[in-house]
Parts: C-alpha cells; sequence; structure tokens
C-alpha cells in the first residue's frame, strides 16, 4: 500500500507502506473470509441447498412410510382372508372327538338290544358336547321360570290366561337360544304368559 505524504514544501509524495505489514494484513482478511464469513452469493446457496436436502430426505422417509403401509395393509388382508378360511379350525378340532364317540356308539348300538345302555351312552356324549361348546365360550340362554326379555327371547306363542303372576314370564321354550362369549347367536323360542 502507498501513503501520501506532504512535504513542508507543500509537495505530495508516494510512501510505499512496508512490505512486511501490509501482508499481515491481507493474510488476516483472507483467514477471516475462511473462517466463516461467506459471500452473499454462497449464502443464497447454501439455504436453499439445504433446503432441498431436507426436501429430498422427506420425501425418502414419505415413500418408505408409504411402502411400509402398504406392505401392513397386504399382511392384514392375508391374514384376515386366512382367519375366515380356517377360522373354525379350533371350534372343529374340539368336536372331533364327539364325533368319534358318536361312530362308537352307533357301532356298539348295533351289538346291544338294551334301550337303556343306548339312552346312558347318547346322555354321556350330549354332556361331553356340552362341555366342549362351553369350553368355546358358548353358553345356553336361561328360560326357565325367566321373564321375557327381547335381547334374548324371542317370542313364538302368547298364553292366555295363566294369571297375573306368569304374566310377561317365559312358560314353555320351544328352541333353545345360545350365546357365544356375551354375544346372542341364536334367540329361545319362547311361549310367553300374558
Amino acid at each position: 500500500m502507498t501513503e501520501k505524504n506532504i512535504n513542508i514544501e507543500g509537495e505530495e509524495t508516494l510512501e510505499e507502506a512496508p512490505v512486511e505489514e501490509t501482508d499481515k494484513a491481507t493474510e488476516e482478511v483472507n483467514s477471516e473470509e475462511a473462517k466463516g464469513e461467506e459471500t452473499p452469493e454462497e449464502e443464497e446457496k447454501d439455504p436453499l441447498e439445504k433446503a432441498q436436502e431436507e426436501i429430498a430426505d422427506l420425501k425418502d422417509k414419505w415413500l418408505r412410510s408409504v411402502a411400509e403401509f402398504e406392505n401392513y395393509r397386504k399382511r392384514t388382508l392375508k391374514e384376515r382372508a386366512e382367519l375366515i378360511l380356517n377360522g373354525g379350525e379350533k371350534v372343529i378340532t374340539a368336536i372331533l372327538p364327539i364325533l368319534d364317540d358318536m361312530e362308537r356308539a352307533i357301532e356298539n348300538g348295533a351289538k346291544t338290544d338294551d334301550p337303556e345302555v343306548l339312552r346312558e351312552g347318547m346322555t354321556l356324549i350330549h354332556q361331553k358336547f356340552m362341555k366342549t361348546l362351553e369350553a368355546q365360550g358358548v353358553s345356553k340362554i336361561e328360560t326357565k321360570n325367566a321373564d321375557f326379555d327381547t335381547d334374548v327371547h324371542e317370542a313364538v306363542a302368547m298364553v292366555p290366561g295363566m294369571g297375573d303372576d306368569k304374566k310377561g314370564k317365559v312358560i314353555d321354550c320351544l328352541q333353545e337360544g345360545y350365546k357365544l362369549n356375551d354375544k346372542v347367536i341364536r334367540h329361545a323360542k319362547v311361549a310367553v304368559g300374558q
């Protein structure tokens, strides 16, 4: 760098500054720019590039989420179809031993003429069948001396002249009703006092 100096006589003279000081000052300025101060063009590019990178990252995450959800949807549809197709497997497996007992009773029924033995065998098979249904969550709807309830009973007949104490009560059960857990799967068909 050069400096202007004015002589006593009024003449301007140019003196050169020492070279060592100028080089040090230039190096300091260059090092400060390299440390983090950027030119306006670089400042504009960095946020744009940063935003584009963020957009690309979010797009990638979104595509992965969509693909993951699609795989989940396909898997649940497949599982549901299998459940519908093979849903009764547990119940059928539980009932098969009862079928075996019935087949044995039929075979042994041909060998005996005693109806009491056949009746006893049928009673045992019926009890085993009811226990198996109860284990599967099936229960019989109570109708004996019960109040008529439209949620579990279906009135197929009204019986007049039964007296005030039988009014609105189940008089007779024509067909048993059943629940699976707490859901009615078949209403009990009953005659109700009027």
